[in-house]
């Protein structure tokens, strides 16, 4: 999360008149903007994050933590769903999706949309690879650690 980031939630909370404290989270970064009693904004850095990896035995659990989380016929990564919200494939409703079964992707490109609390946030990829099936229907509800997208190494 970059300070421009940081500096909009402050910004928000600033203005707004009934909420008192933000919190977000984004590929295990998380950063908590709460006003104090006495008006003041402060930003804290809350704690690890749990892991989204399933529970293995301590032996294995640092190199479970290191591979990412493949798809069930082990010819993909499944990238999951960060939070909760609505899925979109694409920016606007006549704009074109950010991403088709078949397309190359990067690390770092977007995604998807997924809309939570009215607030847009754009999904980025954490793997280069081949988009080789997409999980979910425009407009659908995701729950947190949903299956999106099947992406080939």
């Amino acid at each position: 999360m970059n300070i421009k980031q940081i500096q909009k939630l402050i910004d928000l909370l600033d203005q707004s008149n009934g909420i008192s404290e933000i919190e977000y989270s984004r590929w295990g970064q998380k950063i908590r903007v709460s006003k104090a009693g006495n008006g003041l904004v402060k930003a804290i850095q809350p704690q690890e994050p749990a892991s989204a990896v399933p529970v293995t035995p301590p032996a294995q659990k640092a190199e479970a933590a290191e591979k990412p989380a493949t798809a069930g016929n082990g010819s993909g990564v499944e990238f999951k769903s960060p939070m909760v919200g609505t899925f979109y494939r694409a920016s606007a409703p006549d704009a074109d999706p950010f991403v088709k079964v078949g397309d190359h992707v990067t690390v770092g490109q977007t995604l998807c949309i997924i809309e939570a609390m009215k607030i847009m946030n754009e999904i980025e990829a954490e793997v280069s690879g081949v988009v080789s099936d997409i999980l979910v229907e425009n407009a659908q509800p995701v729950e947190y650690n949903q299956p999106l997208f099947i992406i080939e190494s």
